[in-house]
């Protein structure tokens, strides 16, 4: 017998992001995760799926989802500072505090906060 399909993969990609938004919203992490996966997988070009999927990953304890999708976003977009900071909390999260203060470090940097 074949599993029952849900409804997250359904509909056009602006319809499963607006569905991926309001999972996240009301702090279904993880649902909101699964529907971010395959759009991003769809879109990969786009930034603003890719980011909210590490959020999602990041929020819902799925940390080396988190960490592996950030470091995918750096590569493609080094200078995204929000993704440096994420990066950098959820390394803290995963107890390796001496690999995050770099990333944290830059993410400060690059929002202006410098150290006085």
């Amino acid at each position: 017998m074949d599993a029952p399909t849900t409804y997250y993969g359904q509909g056009t990609a602006a319809e499963r992001w607006a569905r991926a938004r309001l999972f996240f919203d009301a702090k279904e992490y993880a649902t909101a995760a699964q529907v971010l996966h395959a759009l991003a997988a769809e879109v990969p070009e786009q930034l603003a799926p890719r980011l909210l999927l590490a959020r999602a990953y990041y929020h819902s304890a799925q940390l080396s989802r988190a960490e592996e999708e950030l470091r995918a976003i750096l590569e493609r977009w080094p200078v995204e500072d929000y993704a440096q900071l994420m990066l950098g909390r959820t390394l803290e999260r995963l107890g390796r505090a001496a690999e995050a203060a770099p990333h944290l470090r830059l993410a400060g940097a690059m929002a202006g906060d410098f150290p006085e």
